[in-house]
């Protein structure tokens, strides 16, 4: 973190008390689809056809619709595209419109592409003996080509244990894991639209690093010790950290529990919004968020 920026925390943190594709490619690209859906269309009759068995009951082999619906929305997707029904539903659960989630879908295969080419990189550096890594068959957005995209993209200046934290949280359910094609959508929507409460929950979860629910002294210390840096001149900086948890206790635990829970932190950062951040940047900077979305709309 920035020294202007930790300043910043740490001062609001002290005195806040007070205040309180191109035409040719399109043309294949359509044929391909159809020939792929007529393939399909013909495949679903003759199994129709074949659904009953002489006995009169429903034969194995019928497709049901959810199954050729998940097909469909799998090839729309390889080509940068969704099936209207999957762009109605991505419409809902983020703030953005037709043509941003397209060009999401679009940056999010290139940077699943990306991945895929600095894995094949790792392994021939390593003389073909890489280790394997947990969820490395899962198709999404890896740590490293992650981490390179909040910090170039969206100017998020951190330590490396915040940014894991970040990458941990992103996806609900999915901790630690790439991030995939509906995380992508909804976690940028959170991250450059988000109401307030969204982008609350979100920071919560990132500074809750055992997700029991609070964020404790214990966390808090280790929070915001990553973020000092440390001065030659300082004999114990810890005690320093030390002060400031307390100071952060003050202004976050509402009801003195010795904890910050979830309600507690909604509360203190509705009264002073600078709060929201105060164990490490999470959020882009304006400047970064308003150049990203105008990409958007070219």
């Amino acid at each position: 973190m920035s020294n202007s920026r930790w300043s910043t925390i740490a001062s609001t943190l002290t005195n806040v008390e007070g205040a309180r594709a191109k035409d040719g490619q399109s043309t294949k690209g359509s044929a391909v689809m159809l020939k792929s859906v007529s393939i399909l269309m013909a495949s679903a009759r003759r199994a129709s056809g074949k659904s009953k068995n002489g006995d009169g009951s429903l034969g194995r082999n019928l497709p049901t619709r959810k199954k050729v619906h998940r097909k469909l929305s799998k090839l729309d997707e390889q080509q940068g595209k969704l099936h209207p029904k999957v762009m109605e539903y991505y419409k809902k659960k983020t703030h953005f419109s037709k043509t941003e989630i397209e060009a999401l879908v679009r940056m999010y295969r290139k940077l699943v592409s990306n991945c895929h080419i600095g894995s094949r990189s790792l392994a021939t550096n390593s003389g073909g003996s890489s280790i394997a890594k947990p969820h490395s068959t899962v198709e999404g957005i890896e740590r490293s080509v992650f981490r390179e995209l909040l910090h170039s993209t969206f100017d998020v200046v951190t330590e490396e244990a915040l940014m894991e934290r970040i990458f941990c949280a992103w996806e609900r359910g999915h901790e630690g894991m790439p991030i995939r094609l509906e995380g992508w959508l909804v976690g940028i929507s959170v991250l450059l639209r988000g109401t307030h409460q969204e982008k609350t929950a979100f920071c919560f979860r990132v500074y809750d690093l055992n997700g029991d629910g609070f964020v404790t002294r214990d966390e808090m210390f280790v929070l915001l010790r990553n973020c000092l840096i440390k001065q030659p001149q300082d004999e114990d900086p810890d005690e320093g950290v030390r002060d400031l948890v307390e100071i952060a206790l003050r202004k976050l635990d509402i009801d003195k529990d010795g904890k910050v829970s979830f309600q507690d932190y909604t509360t203190a950062v509705t009264e002073q919004p600078l709060l929201l951040e105060a164990f490490g940047q999470i959020l882009p900077s304006e400047g970064a968020t308003v150049s990203f979305l105008s990409t958007l709309q070219s």
